[in-house]
């Protein structure tokens, strides 16, 4: 029996202390996340923690080379396993630096597993139009498909997921929730849902296929503009999130949930640091235990498929 996995991207999440005053991980009221953890929060002196479900661990975001970490050197780094900031010669963001696109288009988990004869999806919808404009050449690709989770899931095949599957339940929006479809791109026919909701439609797709991707941006996004209730509101979004999704995921999925900096933990700031979040729930939690940098995780994804 095959194994299957489901990876969780946060943008911009760290582990940092747990001081109320500056962390929404110690200020808010995270349930799952602490359930999960037997009673503990997601801070970096909690980590690294195994507990009966699920292991903590913090990633190092650095990975030696001086400077911020940033999301487009990260998210290469976190999806293909290598040392993206030292091929790019510095941390580069927003989006993947044009030099290393070609390495995240081929080289991420997606197209690996893919090349390997696992069935991979990428649970994201985006805009038709949006994909439509997107032609051969990685380097003149529409704004939002130089992420690094849209731009491993156009190289592998898979950003396939547009408007009628939000519509009909078979794919998720990026901010979890639909209401950003609803009123900036006014898809009204677009279903308002609840996180929890969105957490379960994500389950299901996790379990028909080996491998599932799911990106969250809107960690980052808080975490840029600062203030503690926004950055609180946002952790409880995405812990009613992992409740609903954790109450429906089949028990033989893996769930990986992984970030590529640290930014919302500290709301003084922007981003840090501090390691980057991972969390490994489910059956056979303790065979990841080891994560200790970005470039960890995709090797460790590929082990657990049984993929060379």
């Amino acid at each position: 029996m095959r194994r299957r996995l489901l990876f969780v991207f946060l943008d911009g999440v760290g582990l940092g202390t747990g001081d109320p005053a500056v962390n929404p991980f110690a200020a808010g009221r995270l349930p799952t996340f602490t359930a999960l953890l037997d009673g503990a929060a997601p801070l970096l002196e909690a980590a690294p923690r195994r507990a009966r479900r699920a292991s903590l661990l913090g990633l190092d975001a650095t990975l030696g080379t001086p400077g911020l970490p940033q999301s487009g050197t990260g998210q290469a780094a976190l999806l293909t396993g290598e040392d993206a900031p030292r091929l790019f010669g510095r941390h580069f963001g927003p989006w993947t630096p044009t030099a290393l696109r070609p390495l995240v288009a081929t080289r991420s988990i997606l197209a690996r597993a893919r090349d390997a004869g696992r069935d991979v999806a990428f649970a994201n919808a985006y805009p038709e139009e949006l994909v439509a404009a997107a032609g051969p050449d990685l380097a003149r690709l529409p704004g939002p498909l130089r992420a690094g989770p849209p731009l491993a899931a156009l190289g592998a095949g898979v950003l396939t997921r547009h408007t009628a599957d939000l519509e009909r339940g078979r794919a998720l929006a990026s901010e979890i929730t639909n209401d950003g479809w609803r009123e900036r791109l006014h898809r009204r026919n677009v279903p308002a849902i609840a996180p929890e909701d969105a957490g379960r439609t994500l389950a299901q797709l996790a379990g028909a296929h080996d491998l599932t991707l799911f990106a969250h941006y809107a960690t980052d996004y808080v975490g840029h503009r600062g203030g503690m209730p926004e950055a609180v509101a946002a952790l409880e979004r995405v812990d009613a999130f992992l409740a609903g999704l954790l109450n429906a995921l089949p028990r033989d999925v893996l769930l990986v949930v992984a970030s590529d900096h640290g930014n919302i933990e500290d709301v003084r700031a922007g981003h840090t640091t501090n390691p980057a979040l991972a969390l490994v729930a489910g059956d056979g939690h303790e065979e990841l235990g080891e994560l200790r940098a970005l470039t960890d995780v995709a090797p460790a994804v590929l082990r657990w498929l049984e993929i060379e």
